[in-house]
């Protein structure tokens, strides 16, 4: 008897499952891209950068071109009777709504663009880490020039401003705030930063007409390793998991991660300042605890990442300053910074030694600013990344530019290029536009996300004062960090705290801090 063999065609299911994996298979690339990038600005013997970035110019590129196939697109357009069977938070139908929107992003913008910006950006970076010490900024100025340049490419493949909103008004820098911050446009970060400006002034010049609190006693000699060790021990009682993760220096920190169970962080260390060391760990560890709080069914997806820079910032400096620069945080670990380093503060009162970490006044390095004057560095950076893609300021005129606008800004004037507009490594590595929103918007975030977690949780500050964070890192790890990038900013928000966007608990917790420190 003869066998006769039914050929089915693939179900939805199927076509679902082949695309998840090449949806991985372009992750594992980018992945591997990103270990190339954290061993440049770490380990990297200087003479590898030119090789270092024809390799990730061929990384970066290889990952765009299989994701931007039409074999992709197909799928994508197979899988739609799949995903409109399934619930909007399930992870399937979140992957392939995260998927077909970065799709219809990425197909717009060529593979050979991909692959001159990424070389440009990496050669970029590696001569601001040389030129930066020297104040040299005739040695980064053509590469700037260059940068500004393939941003304003990157904006001319978005005509409309953004893939997925082409009815919307634009300006050339929406297409690069989408990159980050998904929903957002240069018009509403204006509106936004226009009402917190309005709120801030008086606060600054309330506090900035005051004498500075005396900071004296983190501006002693303290030992690299030890400051190391103390910032790292904290950060793993935060909830920071070194079985996966690691810390390393840099000469800007940050954080990177490569799957749910390998998030690493990056510090610097001035032996002569306590705080740069100590926050800087903190900061970056917020970022990764978000990064090692996915989901693990999300991992090696391109839902394993957080949802916008404005989410992730807001997660570092929840950790950094509404935790880490509370006077119940210090009630417990000051005892332990005392007995770490008891020559330096063993005469020093909690109070003093808590006025110091929280002293506002005028500064120049964005980084470590103050929380009341540091949403002030971010604005005129958002409107220089603005005034270059317009025109309207040229790269040879930034320096003055920066100088000429901190001072009036901010009140600090830079000694030294270094300390000015050579401080940040986001355009020389990067991209000018929707570079530093994220930073403010993470802020007024992290108060919001906090205060919603406090509703939840009053005993929150109790237990902070205990040295206990497992309630407060539980309600993050529910309400944002599983979730990944499954939804878009605005839904993470609205489904954490209930409302949009909202100022109000970041001004109020301002005002509810420093009021009580300056006796406002």
């Amino acid at each position: 008897m003869q066998k006769i063999f039914v050929i089915q065609s693939p179900t939805a299911m199927d076509k679902f499952l082949d695309l998840k994996q090449k949806l991985a298979i372009v992750h594992d690339l980018q992945m591997a891209a990103y270990v190339l990038s954290w061993d440049q600005e770490t380990y990297m013997p200087p003479g590898g950068a030119e090789a270092r970035a024809q390799q990730l110019g061929t990384l970066f590129s290889l990952a765009h071109e299989k994701f931007t196939t039409d074999e992709i697109g197909h799928l994508l357009d197979d899988v739609k009777e799949y995903e409109a069977s399934l619930p909007y938070d399930s992870d399937d139908a979140s992957l392939i709504r995260v998927a077909r929107r970065e799709y219809l992003k990425k197909t717009r913008v060529p593979s050979e663009f991909v692959a001159r910006q990424t070389e440009t950006q990496a050669l970029s970076y590696n001569t601001w880490v040389k030129a930066r010490p020297q104040s040299d900024f005739h040695a980064v100025l053509p590469w700037l020039e260059k940068i500004l340049d393939l941003s304003r490419e990157y904006s001319s493949f978005f005509p409309n401003g953004s893939a997925n909103d082409v009815n919307s008004p634009h300006h050339i820098a929406d297409a690069l705030i989408d990159l980050g911050d998904p929903q957002m446009s240069a018009a509403d970060i204006r509106r936004v930063f226009g009402e917190l400006r309005e709120q801030l002034r008086p606060i600054v010049r309330a506090i900035t007409s005051q004498p500075p609190a005396d900071d004296s006693c983190i501006r002693q000699f303290f030992p690299e390793a030890q400051q190391l060790k103390f910032a790292l021990d904290v950060a793993q009682q935060l909830g920071y998991d070194l079985t996966r993760g690691r810390q390393d220096k840099t000469a800007h920190p940050f954080m990177t991660h490569f799957s749910i169970g390998d998030v690493r962080i990056t510090t610097r260390v001035k032996e002569y300042d306590w705080s740069e060391a100590f926050f800087s760990t903190i900061h970056e560890a917020g970022h990764a605890m978000y990064g090692q709080g996915h989901a693990r069914a999300l991992e090696r997806t391109m839902l394993a990442e957080g949802t916008s820079s404005g989410v992730h910032e807001s997660q570092s400096r929840l950790w950094e300053n509404l935790v880490a620069r509370s006077k119940n945080f210090w009630e417990y670990f000051y005892p332990k910074l005392q007995a770490a380093f008891p020559s330096q503060f063993q005469n020093v009162s909690l109070d003093t030694f808590y006025r110091a970490v929280n002293k506002v006044e005028p500064s120049l390095i964005r980084t470590d600013a103050d929380e009341v004057t540091y949403n002030l560095h971010v604005m005129m950076r958002f409107e220089f990344e603005l005034q270059m893609l317009e025109g309207k300021l040229a790269i040879r005129d930034l320096p003055d530019a920066w100088d000429e606008t901190i001072t009036r800004d901010v009140g600090a004037t830079p000694p030294n290029l270094s300390q000015g507009v050579m401080q940040d490594v986001h355009w020389y590595g990067g991209q000018i536009g929707g570079a530093f929103q994220g930073y403010t918007l993470g802020n007024i975030l992290s108060a919001q996300f906090f205060d919603a977690a406090l509703r939840a949780h009053p005993n929150i500050p109790e237990q902070i004062r205990r040295g206990e964070f497992s309630t407060l890192r539980g309600w993050l790890q529910q309400n944002i960090y599983a979730h990944g990038a499954k939804f878009l900013p605005n839904e993470i928000i609205q489904r954490a705290t209930g409302e949009g966007l909202n100022i109000q608990p970041y001004i109020a917790y301002l005002h509810g801090k420093y009021g009580e420190l300056y006796e406002l």
